[in-house]
């Protein structure tokens, strides 16, 4: 009797080894079939661009890479094959969806004028290409973007950076928010100062992978046929947002300036290392908190010892997917700053800051004068990066 137990359970431990082990392999297999196919995706394809393209070991910082395309390979070539053929508007709510796209109805501009939440509601973009709350209605001009990438020369620095736009030119009708800008005296450590809203209020969107960028239309001279591909209506909010995006990246640049704008994390990488060279990396404030309320400058790092470098700074536009306007800027410094809480001392924010040392083209009535008084080529201007925007500088 002893004898048949011992030779059933022997039996069933043998099965269970056998089991496990099959399972084990299988799993293991899944998860090498897995890998392969992730190594094939838009994302992975960006990060090995990175590395070939850009000499040096840092890491690459998830901000960034979060931006990249979230197409399977599957999809990506599936799209590419549309977009060849100019048939993408048939798949467009599935692109939209899978490439984490900005897409609604075709809403008129004049019907966007009712304000809405500066953290754009939640229900707002909620789907992208089923449609936006229209009890919500998100304005263009609400966000103080009618104009949102205006050079730093003639009329404001770029990124939205007046609270609230005007109807009219008036520079007394501008209110430019508190600690927006300050002197470059300012970053030291146990100062205590404003911190404006940094929050991004721009709908989320992923770069496309550049193997159907290049395939996409993309200039004023073939403005029908891109409403063609998003479905964009006469006049429409959205006909107004890729008109004022175009006109923008392809406006003259300003003296001294090189600009171009991107929709792929591969095209900001060759442009950045165009300006820079290869041994380059990106920097951005690591979160939003202490917006509004005041800061208190905890430890401060002077970027490349404090000496005075050229960057490329990229700031977002409004697109149906995420475009950036980047552009040199030169005669700069950077700092990093750990930013506290002025009351418990607690580190809440690290901050990335730019001053601008030569201000001599600036307008007269540029906000940072109307702050900070004085006027052109008198003073430095410093700003921090605001959420989602992003500075490149050789590596130190």
């Amino acid at each position: 009797m002893n004898n048949q137990l011992n030779h059933i359970i022997h039996t069933l431990f043998i099965f269970t080894i056998i089991i496990l082990s099959t399972l084990t392999e299988g799993f293991a297999v899944n998860h090498a079939e897995e890998k392969r196919k992730n190594s094939f995706t838009p994302k992975a394809y960006a990060i090995r661009y990175w590395d070939r393209v850009i000499k040096n070991n840092l890491p690459k910082p998830s901000f960034i890479l979060s931006k990249a395309s979230p197409l399977s390979a599957t999809d990506a070539a599936a799209f590419e094959k549309h977009a060849a053929a100019n048939t993408l508007s048939t798949k467009l709510p599935e692109f939209c969806s899978a490439a984490h796209l900005f897409c609604f109805p075709n809403i008129n501009p004049q019907l966007c004028r009712k304000p809405v939440l500066r953290g754009l509601g939640t229900n707002i973009f909620k789907g992208y290409g089923k449609g936006v709350d229209l009890d919500n209605k998100f304005s263009f001009d609400n966000y103080g973007f009618t104009n949102p990438f205006k050079d730093y020369a003639k009329r404001g620095i770029s990124f939205g950076i007046y609270t609230k736009s005007s109807s009219t030119n008036s520079v007394t009708s501008l209110v430019v928010e508190p600690g927006k800008f300050f002197r470059e005296r300012m970053l030291k450590e146990g100062t205590v100062m404003p911190m404006p809203d940094t929050r991004d209020k721009l709908p989320p969107r992923s770069f496309l992978p550049r193997s159907i960028l290049i395939k996409l239309p993309f200039a004023s001279s073939k403005l029908n046929n891109m409403k063609q591909v998003f479905k964009v209506s006469e006049n429409s909010f959205m006909e107004k947002m890729i008109v004022d995006s175009l006109s923008e990246c392809e406006r003259a640049p300003s003296k001294g300036e090189i600009k171009r704008c991107v929709g792929s994390l591969e095209d900001m990488i060759d442009f950045a290392t165009s300006i820079l060279g290869s041994n380059v990396t990106v920097r951005s404030t690591e979160n939003v908190n202490g917006s509004n309320n005041n800061v208190m400058v905890g430890q401060v790092k002077e970027i490349n010892g404090g000496n005075v470098m050229e960057s490329v700074s990229c700031h977002q536009s409004l697109f149906p997917y995420l475009l950036y306007y980047c552009h040199s800027v030169p005669n700069i410094r950077i700092y990093e700053a750990n930013l506290l809480d002025p009351k418990s001392k607690v580190k809440i924010n690290h901050g990335v800051a730019i001053c601008h040392l030569d201000t001599t083209a600036w307008s007269p009535t540029h906000g940072a004068f109307m702050t900070l008084g004085f006027g052109p080529g008198q003073i430095e201007v410093c700003h921090w990066i605001f959420e989602n925007d992003m500075t490149w500088t050789t590596a130190n």
